[in-house]
């Protein structure tokens, strides 16, 4: 008769069969999985519309102006600054399409309001299913069919990731995370026309998208030709890699690119990138077509490569001048005064401890779990290439997390097939150890580490020291909830139609949420604005009225105490208009507007 532990096996063994044979169904179960829970745990935050970040805010607003009749091509928000025209957005219409089909599905049946919150809620779910199914594909092809179950479950502590799928976090970044693991999972593919198309069709969309991924899709660009370089046969995937990322990109600019972005701008996609994206495509196509005679050394290929890379580069420096600095052009002042102040345009390192570790633990982990697959893969060149070739982006995102914390959600989530190889590889030999301490302990912390489980689950139990102190920290955050919710926001919404002059991070919240115009939002094309703004707010309240009543025409001045913008005019401009504000000290042409003696908000009408 069969023990207890040879049942076991044979349960385990069946279950392993099913989840291997079954693991798209696996995928799908997880997304279902994680949805339920994120819709379950978030419901309060989609009961209050509580869209936490500007960019969700103003998303909305963006999605509301093309479903009122907004060109489909202009993207410019002319409830923001709308004396001078409206605020020009970089953004694209792409990511608004599933939002603006939810809400129109929706409305025949909970009307407008809750169709707004339902499909702000549902909206971010979507791209997280493309997601997880790219980043099992990928663990499926560099570490094993059998890793692909781990992966899902070690997306939990991915903290930085997942929480661009959360329900209302509408912007961009989600669709951007699925799109990169694509272009991962194309990197990966043995298939070389299919893994070529893969990457080639998911790094147009992404660009069409925004820029934000570029140093990943440049990287995802040189290992194509990396891989042709170390096998002239790879030649198939070059040449669809680059028929398809060029005319991916041709469609995306002729169906998305907005007015603003059919000039030479450096921060979308325009005729800049477009133009590149052709030569290179063109290029490497050439590449492909050569005659073997030609290429039949790899330091012909590397050196015939190098010189396309050349080509590609002096055409953006001789025709684009413009774009070989940062690409956002935000002047100095605005830099000085509003975006070295922006937390995650901060390196890690000027975080606190408790999130540089939370945000580090897993792509370092993946860092390693990497170095354990190309060891593995030595022998085999073209597994080591692919290998390689994942690595490198995943590897950079670790490393630009010292430049802009920003880059922790790619981070953590190119990390996780690296990392889990570590669970899946070494957790089996520490269990058949023959010392019971390293049998029990050995395999809990592999798995933990493999996992991404270790930082997450001992943050709880570290004295990490705090940003603020904690009365501070205390006050600020009940300004940063308070402030921005629907109760808060009712009496400001019932004053009289007018232009709110506010903290720059308030303005899309004001135009979301209620019937008023604001002056900017955090939005680098905007920098004139922003600094404007930083600037009333710092200097005397003469200056304050010739940059709110003579150049903007305000017609209120709105300010929530102790929020996180005020505590930078409160640390930096100690005798500012701000500061003279929530002291008491009122200049003669504000008039206090009662709110209520409940409102977190400070609010005055302009009367001279």
């Amino acid at each position: 008769m069969e023990n207890f532990e040879q049942k076991l096996g044979r349960a385990w063994g069946r279950a392993d069969e099913w989840l291997v044979r079954h693991w798209r169904t696996v995928v799908v179960l997880a997304w279902l999985a994680y949805a339920a829970y994120y819709l379950f745990s978030r419901y309060a935050q989609v009961r209050g519309f509580a869209l936490g970040d500007t960019d969700d805010n103003l998303r909305l607003a963006q999605v509301r102006a093309l479903l009122d009749g907004q060109g489909w091509f202009d993207l410019r928000q002319h409830r923001l600054d709308p004396v001078h025209g409206g605020a020009d957005i970089h953004w694209s219409r792409l990511v608004d399409l599933p939002i603006a089909g939810l809400i129109l599905a929706l409305r025949p049946f909970v009307g407008g309001v809750e169709a707004e919150r339902w499909a702000c809620a549902i909206a971010p779910l979507l791209p997280m299913l493309p997601m997880l199914g790219a980043i099992a594909v990928l663990t499926r092809r560099l570490v094993s069919p059998r890793a692909a179950v781990l992966a899902l479950a070690a997306m939990v502590f991915a903290g930085s990731t997942m929480g661009m799928y959360y329900p209302l976090r509408i912007d961009h970044h989600g669709w951007q995370l699925a799109f990169l693991a694509i272009v991962l999972a194309g990197l990966a593919d043995p298939r070389r026309a299919r893994g070529g198309l893969t990457t080639g069709v998911a790094s147009a969309l992404s660009l069409t998208i925004g820029l934000e991924m570029m140093i990943y899709l440049a990287l995802a660009g040189v290992a194509q030709v990396f891989f042709w370089i170390v096998d002239p046969s790879e030649r198939r995937r070059l040449i669809a890699y680059a028929g398809s990322l060029a005319a991916g990109t041709a469609v995306g600019f002729v169906l998305f690119a907005s007015y603003a972005n059919r000039a030479a701008v450096c921060d979308a996609l325009s005729p800049v990138w477009l133009s590149d994206a052709m030569v290179g495509g063109a290029l490497l196509v050439g590449l492909a077509f050569l005659p073997g005679r030609l290429t039949s050394s790899w330091a012909v290929r590397l050196a015939m490569a190098a010189v396309a890379g050349a080509i590609v580069a002096a055409f953006h420096a001789l025709a684009f001048p413009q774009c070989l600095s940062r690409l956002e052009g935000v002047s100095p002042l605005a830099t000085e005064l509003w975006l070295s102040h922006v937390k995650e345009a901060r390196p890690i390192y000027r975080h606190s401890a408790e999130i540089a570790t939370l945000t580090l633990a897993l792509p370092i982990g993946g860092l390693l779990g990497y170095l354990l697959l190309a060891w593995r893969a030595r022998r085999a060149s073209m597994k080591l290439a692919r290998t390689l070739a994942v690595a490198a982006p995943a590897f950079t995102a670790l490393a630009l997390l010292m430049w802009q914390t920003r880059t922790g959600p790619a981070a953590q989530m190119m990390a996780v097939p690296g990392s889990v190889a570590i669970a899946f590889f070494l957790a089996p030999r520490a269990f058949r150890s023959e010392n019971s301490l390293v049998r029990v302990l050995g395999t809990v912390t592999v798995v933990l580490i493999g996992m991404g489980a270790a930082v997450p689950l001992l943050s709880n139990y570290l004295p990490f020291p705090k940003e603020l102190p904690k009365a501070m920290g205390k006050l600020v955050a009940t300004a940063n909830r308070r402030c921005p919710s629907l109760a808060a926001l009712r009496p400001v919404n019932v004053q009289p139609k007018g232009t709110i002059f506010t903290f720059v991070d308030f303005g899309p919240r004001i135009i979301a949420m209620t019937k008023h115009n604001a002056i900017t939002g955090p939005y680098h094309r905007n920098d004139r604005a922003i600094a404007d703004s930083m600037l009333a707010f710092r200097g005397d309240a003469r200056n304050a009225r010739r940059i709110i009543v003579d150049t903007y025409r305000a017609d209120y001045v709105l300010v929530c105490p102790n929020q996180s913008s005020a505590t930078i005019f409160m640390a930096e401009a100690k005798k500012g208009f701000y500061v003279q504000l929530a002291a008491g000290k009122v200049p003669s042409w504000l008039q206090p507007v009662d709110l209520g003696p409940k409102s977190p908000w400070k609010m005055w009408k302009v009367v001279g």
